[in-house]
């Protein structure tokens, strides 16, 4: 199932968007789930955006922050783990 709307927070690895559970290994898609859930409970208080934007927006960037922390784009455009 294609999901078009937003969803947030994810509860599974499904609900993710699909260029995230299309381009990252299983393990990174469940870094980047976790990461954005937790920082989209932190940015309940929008005092906390420190950066502007919205906490959607904030969310993914600590998600994608997360991932980049334990994997990298390889040579072909794989993610690969460090």
């Amino acid at each position: 199932m294609r999901r078009t709307e937003r969803m947030a927070p994810y509860k599974t690895r499904a609900d993710l968007p699909d260029p995230i559970r299309e381009h990252l290994p299983r393990l990174a898609q469940d870094i980047y789930k976790e990461a954005f859930n937790n920082a989209w409970e932190r940015f309940a208080d929008p005092s906390k955006l420190k950066y502007g934007g919205d906490r959607e927006t904030a969310s993914h960037r600590v998600a994608w922050f997360a991932v980049k922390k334990k994997y990298y784009k390889g040579e072909k455009g794989r993610w690969v783990r460090r």
